[in-house]
């Protein structure tokens, strides 16, 4: 039975990467590329990683098999964010079915800042430049 449930998760595993994969190729643009691969790569990973640690059945191994799904889980979306952001910075072209962009508004392509519109009167002194008034 253990067996059977290893094989799973090494296939459904090799089937979220494939998927992954296919989803740096086939899709339009960078950010649904990004969405594409950390979602399917990281779930992927997981399910592969739950297999080696079934596999070992070791304390060690499973804490390191753990430890590794954890730290995937963390860094994953966080770097697909940073990266993101970083390729809109850069005028990375959207797709053209792109419905709505809720960073224009709000972006200064001149500047490279980004206002988050919650706190209104910083966000115009900023954009008024440096103040003669002392703070």
């Amino acid at each position: 039975m253990t067996e059977l449930l290893k094989e799973a998760l090494i296939l459904v595993g090799a089937i979220f990467m494939f998927l992954a994969a296919l989803g740096v190729v086939r899709l339009p643009d960078l950010l649904t590329r990004m969405h594409a691969t950390t979602k399917a790569a990281t779930l992927g990973a997981s399910l592969i990683m739950l297999a080696v640690a079934l596999h070992f059945a070791e304390v060690a191994v499973v804490a390191r098999a753990l430890g590794v799904i954890l730290f995937i889980m963390m860094t994953a979306p966080v770097a697909a964010h940073v990266i993101g952001r970083a390729g809109y910075f850069v005028g990375s072209r959207l797709w053209d079915g792109t419905v709505k962009d809720e960073l224009k508004p709000h972006y200064d392509p001149l500047t490279h800042r980004l206002e988050s519109g919650l706190e209104p009167e910083r966000d115009a002194r900023r954009r008024a430049g440096p103040s003669d008034e002392a703070p």
